[in-house]
């Protein structure tokens, strides 16, 4: 049985087969409808309650997270119980030991899987564009990772983590929307796929700034068929990620960001890792994103200026948004194999907290190619 690779973000959970060069066969929101008795009406009325498990990359509701993983693994990728194969989790940037425990926990104890890995989307995304060395930037729906990896570790001491992400923009562009159609109620939902469709990126700050009198009108009929107005709005969703005090944050904009993580590193390696630069995540995939990004790192005053890597011919479309998937995908192609995951066995001699003796190895790019 091929094993598992399982992606579950704060927005979207990733889940498939580990076929390196396909994308994931499950992308469904991370998020679970639960029916609570609702104790205002009485006589045994159930309501529906909508259960988030991921917050801001983190597993916060075990019992959630639990029961979408049942469903995931039983009911989609056709699991039995009893028949239970390996699995590979990717984990963000920064994750406590003691959430990576129970995450093992629950796999061994729950869902008694034959075998276990884990390892940091950051290390998996460069995986995918055949590089062991570099440097993400994951914009996440409600997380901003940037983490230096040298010979397919990750850099913590170098890395950042800010706690906002695709979440914040989205209640940006509602404010801003709100600004122009007054009169119109829009349900964040709705939002949310306004941005994924109208956000983009202009070409610097001063073409942002002249934009308020180019800017072409666009009328769109939500879906109880309102009607409402969208222009200069469209860009203030990029243009915060370089400019985060429109988000109200004294910071500065994400490539000083990336230029400042790497320069937390020895200098022997600020080449590799600058001219290796990954975009990830699905705000990633904005138009005009990565013009805008290469633009401005050009602009940069670091001596070696950051580089976009270009994704391989064969990899799938929208790699941004899957990147880290397919690098676990990879990944398990290696470490089952070679027996470098945690077993039953391992488990039941050790516990959970045998997960940090045997997982996030660097491993040789030989190995993976």
């Amino acid at each position: 049985m091929e094993a598992v690779v399982v992606d579950a973000g704060s927005k979207l959970l990733k889940a498939g087969i580990a076929l390196p060069d396909q994308s994931p066969s499950l992308v469904m929101p991370s998020k679970m409808k639960l029916e609570v008795e609702d104790g205002q009406m009485g006589d045994g009325a159930v309501v529906e309650e909508v259960v988030q498990p991921v917050v801001r990359g983190f597993v916060k509701d075990w019992d959630a997270m639990e029961d979408l993983l049942n469903y995931v693994l039983y009911s989609n990728i056709g699991w039995e119980i009893g028949d239970e194969g390996q699995i590979l989790f990717t984990e963000p940037l920064f994750t406590p030991k003691a959430l990576r425990e129970q995450l093992a926990q629950l796999m061994f104890e729950k869902f008694n899987v034959s075998g276990f890995y884990d390892s940091e989307q950051a290390v998996l995304s460069l995986y995918a564009v055949g590089r062991i060395s570099g440097c993400t930037v994951d914009i996440g729906h409600g997380k901003i990772d940037i983490a230096p990896v040298c010979e397919g570790a990750v850099q913590h001491i170098a890395s950042k983590r800010f706690d906002i992400g695709g979440t914040d923009l989205t209640n940006l562009f509602a404010e801003e929307l709100k600004k122009s159609n007054s009169s119109v109620n829009i349900d964040i939902s709705d939002v949310e796929r306004l941005k994924e469709q109208y956000a983009c990126c202009a070409e610097d700050q001063m073409a942002f700034e002249a934009i308020g009198s180019s800017c072409r009108p666009e009328r769109h009929t939500l879906p109880d068929g309102q009607v409402i107005t969208i222009e200069k709005e469209r860009y203030i969703v990029g243009e915060a990620l370089f400019r985060p005090h429109i988000l109200g944050l004294e910071d500065y904009g994400i490539v000083h960001q990336l230029v400042t993580s790497v320069s937390n590193v020895a200098p022997e390696y600020h080449r590799q890792l600058l001219e290796n630069t990954m975009l990830c995540g699905g705000t990633a995939s904005m138009t005009g994103f990565e013009d805008r990004f290469q633009r401005e790192a050009n602009l940069s005053a670091s001596a070696i200026c950051p580089s976009l890597v270009k994704p391989p011919e064969y990899m799938p479309e929208n790699l941004a948004r899957y990147s880290a998937w397919l690098g676990g995908a990879i990944l398990a192609k290696v470490v089952f194999p070679q027996n470098q995951h945690v077993t039953k066995g391992d488990y039941d001699e050790t516990g959970p907290s045998i997960v940090h003796k045997k997982g996030l190895p660097a491993l040789c790019f030989n190995s993976l190619y």
